[in-house]
């Protein structure tokens, strides 16, 4: 089913409203969605590169309204399903201490998970689950999202065809190196 999904999401590149397509599957990507807009955005910007950066402006406003909208699930339906879950499985009393602990990293999950692999809609429904504050979470996340839309887009109008292998396979790596070395590089200033 997985697969189906894929290449229908593939199939929309070609469809006339394609930046309408792209705009719903960022949107929905940061939420719910399984497939990421990358799926979308390549072939979109190989078939148009002059569009380049309005497709990668489409996919960042898109995903980060998106984002929003994991983050109101997570803050508002967290009381009818997320607590009476916890407290089926005894750990209620701990939702206050890791509400803490995740808001007091909360802009670096943002913005790792908006760059990287990692499934964005999980932490923007934390985000929201954890109250944390909503400026602190728009902001990391519009960084987040143009960092990746916008560097993809740049690779692809650059290089075109040859660097799309890199971009699917490679990339997410690159990325999650790249936050490693930046938290790394924090984190030694900060404490040595």
């Amino acid at each position: 089913m997985l697969r189906r999904l894929y290449d229908w999401t593939m199939s929309l590149a070609d469809h006339p409203k394609a930046l309408w397509a792209l705009a719903l599957v960022s949107f929905i990507e940061a939420s719910v969605f399984p497939i990421p807009p990358d799926v979308l955005m390549i072939p979109m910007v190989l078939a148009a590169p002059r569009k380049a950066w309005l497709i990668a402006l489409v996919a960042t406003c898109a995903s980060v309204l998106g984002g929003l909208a994991g983050y109101g699930i997570g803050h508002f339906f967290f009381e009818s399903l997320g607590r009476p879950i916890l407290e089926a499985m005894g750990k209620a009393d701990q939702m206050e201490a890791f509400n803490a602990r995740f808001n007091g990293v909360g802009f670096w999950a943002v913005l790792i998970a908006g760059v990287t692999p990692f499934p964005f809609k999980v932490i923007t429904i934390m985000s929201g689950w954890t109250a944390m504050p909503l400026g602190t979470f728009i902001v990391t996340a519009i960084v987040a999202r143009a960092l990746r839309f916008f560097v993809v887009a740049g690779l692809l109008w650059g290089f075109g065809q040859p660097i799309r292998h890199f971009i699917e396979r490679r990339l997410g790596i690159v990325f999650t190196l790249f936050v490693l070395l930046l938290v790394g590089g924090f984190y030694i200033v900060r404490y040595l």
